[in-house]
């Protein structure tokens, strides 16, 4: 972190003078570009333009360039063709800080889903048969598994306010801290009633890291997990278990759910031993 810390206090001291600026580039691998339509998107992106040189952002500008050498990259999608990973080893060569942004460059994305339970070959196969097709595909994977990731900026797709305070940070030579809270607390602040105690819905919101303030719960949906599993031991577990399953929520349900979005995550299992291990010594 000391290293990391250097870079973004050399990025401030590079720039100092009224025509230099920090240098940014947003990069997509595979992904449905939603993330990069939120940052392109966010509501004082004229403010973000004026601050930054955009060097590659391929959604707001054709005169971008893979790679760009800049400051900070943010890199949507997961590594899914040889392509992606090519592209992505250049993307870490010529930049100082990169940001994994969003639910497939953090842990994999849906396309994700069956890591362990399918190969790529099967996939293939169940996909498009006997057919061949242009580019040459590989199993899906987070970002995180080819190069070193300076951050992680999770959602599908990641919080306006998220993105602004990643932002902010670089600028001002300081780094971005990491939520390591579930949901949950956010609800609760939001003044909701708990959907999984109250109604029985099937909620992943105590085992899935905050920051979305709780907005698919506050309109009455269960959280599904699209942040990926909460960090550091940290999910509530008084009880937990014994509510997931009062609830129908066993460990093979939990699981199945939080990979949708987390199957790469390496909090995943640890993250559910907690929870329901004491049921399993």
């Amino acid at each position: 972190m000391t290293t990391i810390r250097r870079e973004q206090l050399a990025i401030v001291e590079d720039c100092r003078g009224d025509d230099c600026k920090p240098r940014v580039g947003v990069y997509a691998l595979t992904s449905c570009y939603g993330c990069q339509l939120k940052l392109a998107t966010v509501e004082r992106i004229l403010d973000i333009v004026k601050a930054v040189n955009i060097e590659s952002f391929y959604m707001l500008s054709s005169n971008s360039t893979i790679p760009a050498d800049v400051d900070v990259a943010f890199v949507e999608g997961s590594v899914s063709t040889e392509k992606d990973l090519e592209e992505l080893f250049e993307v870490r060569k010529h930049s100082r800080i990169l940001v994994a942004l969003g639910a497939c460059a953090v842990n994999g994305g849906v396309q994700s889903w069956v890591e362990g339970e399918m190969d790529y070959d099967q996939l293939y196969a169940d996909v498009y048969g006997d057919e061949t097709i242009d580019m040459q595909g590989r199993q899906a994977t987070p970002i995180s598994a080819h190069v070193d990731v300076d951050y992680y900026l999770p959602g599908c797709p990641p919080e306006e306010d998220e993105i602004m305070y990643f932002i902010s940070s670089f600028l001002f030579g300081t780094f971005p801290e990491p939520k390591d809270y579930p949901v949950c607390a956010e609800c609760r602040l939001a003044g909701n009633p708990c959907i999984l105690i109250e109604h029985g819905e099937r909620c992943l919101g105590p085992v899935t890291t905050a920051g979305c303030k709780a907005r698919c719960i506050s309109f009455g949906v269960p959280c599904i997990g699209c942040r990926g599993p909460v960090p550091h031991d940290t999910a509530w577990f008084d009880s937990l278990a014994l509510t997931f399953q009062q609830k129908g929520l066993d460990e093979e349900v939990v699981r199945d759910r939080m990979r949708i979005f987390g199957a790469h995550n390496p909090h995943l299992e640890k993250m559910l031993n907690k929870v329901y291990g004491s049921e399993n010594e």
